[in-house]
């Protein structure tokens, strides 16, 4: 595992970052939502592996903590009229079409997701059973947002990314803050923590959760970012001190695949993360074991805060929160 101290650490990345607006600290409103929606329910935390987990495999259903992003995206936007005819776009690596699949069907819009070719064919198969179209494009997940940008251009319909760049922040930030529904239930469920474990793709995760848990807990819990070393986009940005593109193999980790940091994400993790962690695959392989006999089975994505708070050093009174994203 690699690991690098953030030296903006307070301040946060400047360049280019001016125009960015900073990670959503109102957990209040998605959480007002979901009190109204019938299938949700607080999702547990369990103490294992010396570890307190976070397990968002149940998380309405869907399988992952994004069923509380574009869904609530979508919930927001319904409030003002209806969504029929309306059509939302996005590119997937999996769990983030279930959650557009999902908003859209309840609220009676139509959703189309595009993937990549390494996405497994079971994602397509549950997209299609939540009504949604799935368009297979290009080799990576950078290629199937390429691809969800065009035809939102080209048919007028509205692209829901969960990622985020110049020019495109108003629903990646609302998306995010759906986000901080986890982390308040995670303040409520614990003592303040001594250190977490955040895994990123293009970090709205993350971010989300670190902002929240700087607001509430301050300064005093070490925050980790971890990432596939396939996949360095917010490590190294903060190397770089700038926004980078990275470069690498297809990672197992297929979640948190994601070559280009989400700028709102870059922002808020360059200012309250104080590492940046990369784990390699077989690193991220070998918790999935140990998860599986605890009857906590996951994916190596779902899994990698908790690979890399095991392979790190740290004192034996540590109180560790890591989040458990999606199921095996």
């Amino acid at each position: 595992m690699q690991v690098i101290e953030n030296p903006y650490r307070g301040a946060g990345l400047g360049a280019g970052m001016q125009s960015v607006p900073s990670p959503s600290i109102d957990s209040a409103a998605p959480r007002a939502l979901l009190d109204r929606c019938p299938v949700h329910s607080v999702a547990p935390m369990v103490s294992a592996l010396g570890l307190n987990i976070k397990d968002e495999r149940g998380r309405m259903g869907l399988g992952s903590f994004k069923a509380l992003g574009a869904a609530y995206v979508i919930a927001h936007e319904a409030q003002t009229g209806s969504l029929e005819g309306r059509t939302y776009v996005t590119a997937s690596a999996g769990n983030h079409g279930m959650s557009v699949a999902a908003g859209a069907a309840v609220f009676g819009a139509n959703a189309v997701i595009y993937l990549a070719e390494t996405v497994p064919s079971a994602f397509a198969d549950r997209l299609r059973e939540k009504g949604a179209e799935v368009v297979i494009a290009g080799s990576d997940y950078e290629a199937s947002m390429a691809g969800a940008q065009a035809a939102a251009q080209a048919n007028g319909w509205t692209l829901l990314s969960d990622s985020s760049w110049d020019g495109y922040f108003d629903l990646p930030h609302r998306l995010m803050e759906g986000y901080l529904a986890m982390a308040a239930e995670c303040t409520e469920q614990m003592e303040m923590p001594t250190h977490i474990f955040l895994q990123a793709g293009v970090g709205g995760l993350a971010g989300a959760c670190a902002a929240l848990f700087r607001d509430i807990w301050g300064n005093e819990p070490l925050i980790t970012v971890v990432e596939p070393e396939f996949a360095p986009a917010l490590f190294g940005s903060i190397k770089a001190g700038e926004f980078t593109v990275s470069k690498g193999p297809v990672s197992d980790m297929g979640r948190l695949d994601c070559k280009e940091a989400s700028l709102i994400a870059l922002k808020g993790l360059s200012r309250d993360a104080d590492a940046f962690a990369l784990i390699s695959e077989q690193e991220a392989m070998a918790v999935l074991p140990q998860l599986a006999a605890l009857d906590l089975a996951s994916s190596t994505s779902g899994a990698a805060g908790i690979a890399a708070a095991l392979l790190s050093d740290l004192p034996s009174d540590a109180r560790v929160l890591c989040i458990l994203s999606e199921g095996a």
